[in-house]
């Protein structure tokens, strides 16, 4: 019996171990941290000047729009709410930017009203070039699949930004989209 009990104690004293490691490991996860600090500097109004090639031997085309970015859920992911106009129409467009912090990854979904699919791409910051680079896919409308695109962010300065956007035709990637930002407020 003695040993029984001494069995069911050990049992007890180590899931209290385990349950408070999964907890650490809970907590850990859903703190925002300094990625998230990071993120809520840009916060706020951005002017865009755009520029986007429909294929790799298209003339580009030019547009002008406005960002706004706020963080959401407590900090954790921020949302920016872009809008505009885009080869004459009225232009919407939303994606959610956060930091995983268990699997160590940036991450970024976008939606807008050119379309009904959802872009996903995730990848790592490069603090010597001061870049986001994000790897992912969206639907290619022509084929009806999956197509493997690629982002870059950059950070000029505290009140300037510059994204590229790099999308794949016949097995070849070009470059899609720069929009350069500049913060308004």
């Amino acid at each position: 019996m003695k040993k029984l009990l001494l069995l069911s104690a050990t049992l007890i004293s180590l899931s209290a171990v385990a349950q408070t490691a999964e907890e650490k490991a809970w907590m850990a996860f859903m703190t925002p941290g300094e990625q998230h600090q990071a993120m809520a500097k840009e916060n706020g109004k951005w002017n865009e000047e755009i520029t986007f090639y429909m294929a790799p031997d298209a003339p580009p085309s030019t547009a002008k729009a406005s960002c706004n970015n706020e963080m959401i859920l407590g900090g954790r992911y921020q949302r920016s709410v872009h809008t505009g106009d885009m080869m004459g129409m009225p232009f919407e467009g939303i994606s959610t930017t956060g930091y995983d912090n268990g699997r160590r990854v940036f991450f970024s979904t976008w939606i807008d009203n050119m379309g009904t699919g959802i872009m996903y791409m995730e990848g790592k910051y490069d603090a010597a070039k001061k870049m986001l680079e994000l790897k992912g896919t969206t639907t290619d409308p022509v084929t009806g699949k999956a197509m493997p695109v690629r982002q870059t962010l950059r950070w000029v300065d505290a009140n300037t930004q510059e994204m590229e956007m790099f999308n794949t035709a016949n097995g070849k990637e070009y470059k899609s989209m720069v929009i350069k930002l500049t913060r308004a407020t």
